[in-house]
């Protein structure tokens, strides 16, 4: 997050970071919550959660690797979702006053954030409407593709149906009902000896998303 920074101001905030682990499930923040760190993911994947008027929950955004979570803490007061672990992550977590500081005293921490955030907003409603349109079948094969495109053997873990129908805006008897049929045509292939871990049919899983 600190890349643009020089070498004498990178030490300074070094000295305020923090590493831990939390496991899956675990609660990073909740929504309405004082932003007081902002983090960011070395190892694992955080799921943001909004909960719609009737108390039903939707999965807005999935962090992994390298992504920044609760960067509204920048330009807020409190954090706009709750943050969950949907697999054991490791994070950095900074003290978001900290990188006030900085960003008022260095203009291109302060662009470059803004940037993040600019491309935060425009990753979440890409996210939404990429995988709440079309039919059920083309929803599921967008995430899969979406789950397995930074992996080089094009492999993906699967989530709980719940969390998969909370992201796709379907029933969770429908995520399975796809995710069965998708298993039988071999689009998904277990990863022998990896629980929940799957082969994607990538080409195939594109032209249904994409019909």
């Amino acid at each position: 997050m600190f890349s643009v920074l020089p070498a004498s101001k990178l030490l300074d905030i070094q000295k305020h970071v923090e590493k831990f682990d939390i496991e899956r499930g675990d609660t990073l923040y909740s929504y309405g919550g004082k932003s007081e760190y902002i983090y960011t993911i070395r190892k694992g994947m955080i799921k943001l959660v909004q909960y719609l008027p009737e108390g039903s929950q939707r999965i807005v955004r999935l962090l992994r690797e390298a992504d920044i979570v609760g960067i509204e803490a920048t330009v807020g007061t409190q954090y706009e979702h709750d943050a969950v672990a949907l697999e054991p992550t490791e994070l950095c977590r900074y003290p978001v006053h900290s990188v006030r500081e900085l960003s008022r005293s260095d203009d291109a921490l302060h662009h470059d954030l803004m940037g993040r955030w600019h491309r935060a907003l425009h990753e979440a409603d890409e996210f939404v409407t990429q995988l709440s349109t079309g039919s059920a079948k083309q929803r599921v094969a967008r995430l899969l593709l979406k789950l397995s495109e930074s992996d080089e053997s094009a492999s993906c873990t699967l989530y709980s149906r719940e969390d998969l129908g909370a992201i796709l805006g379907i029933t969770t008897e429908t995520t399975s009902r796809v995710i069965a049929e998708f298993k039988r045509k071999g689009l998904l292939i277990e990863v022998e000896g990896q629980a929940s871990r799957f082969l994607c049919d990538r080409p195939n899983l594109d032209r249904i998303a994409s019909n």
